[in-house]
């Protein structure tokens, strides 16, 4: 059997654990983003999925509603990455993997063309060797003169590449090699 059929039941299987243990910590988040924001406290968005569909993802809110900044809580919650941690639930239903591209926002995965479409056959992933790389990629974006431009010249490409080589090279070695590598990324 392919790599695949046992990446589907890694992700299934390490996802069920992880909430399992970390549920009171879930539940404690969601009610700290729900005062601090004033809202539900959890982020619901569209993005694009493996083979270009769409799915919602789910995060927890990290930006008051009211004034569209990030609090000191939210800042903290991005830093140490848990904001991403409802992502459990979209790995256990099949909609993203442990590792995989970043999901995307409608606009830039979905309107690939030639070779660089093939990115669509893998799900979307809490963690990447592109989002190792761009873990600082707000601070780069906000640097630049054009940002929409940097983006779209410079940043999505080499996420492209850098996806496509994943795709080329998927393994479970490599998987663990990315987790490991994102875990010392969000301790550093």
């Amino acid at each position: 059997m392919n790599y695949r059929f046992w990446k589907v039941i890694f992700d299934c299987t390490l996802s069920v654990l992880l909430i399992i243990l970390l549920l009171p910590l879930l539940i404690l988040l969601v009610i700290i983003t729900s005062l601090d924001t004033g809202s539900n406290g959890i982020f619901c968005q569209k993005r694009v999925g493996q083979n270009g569909r769409l799915f919602t993802i789910y995060k927890l809110k990290t930006i008051h509603p009211g004034n569209a900044k990030s609090s000191s809580i939210g800042l903290f919650f991005r830093k140490y990455k848990l904001d991403e941690l409802p992502q459990l639930f979209n790995i256990l239903t099949g909609d993203m993997s442990f590792v995989g591209p970043r999901p995307d926002i409608q606009g830039y995965y979905d309107r690939l063309e030639g070779n660089d479409r093939k990115v669509l056959q893998l799900k979307p992933g809490l963690t990447s060797e592109a989002s190792i790389k761009y873990s600082n990629e707000d601070f780069l974006l906000k640097s630049q003169a054009d940002a929409r431009s940097y983006n779209d010249e410079v940043l999505f490409p080499d996420k492209v590449k850098m996806n496509l080589d994943y795709l080329e090279n998927m393994s479970f070695r490599e998987d663990i090699r990315i987790l490991w590598k994102t875990f010392l990324k969000i301790l550093k």
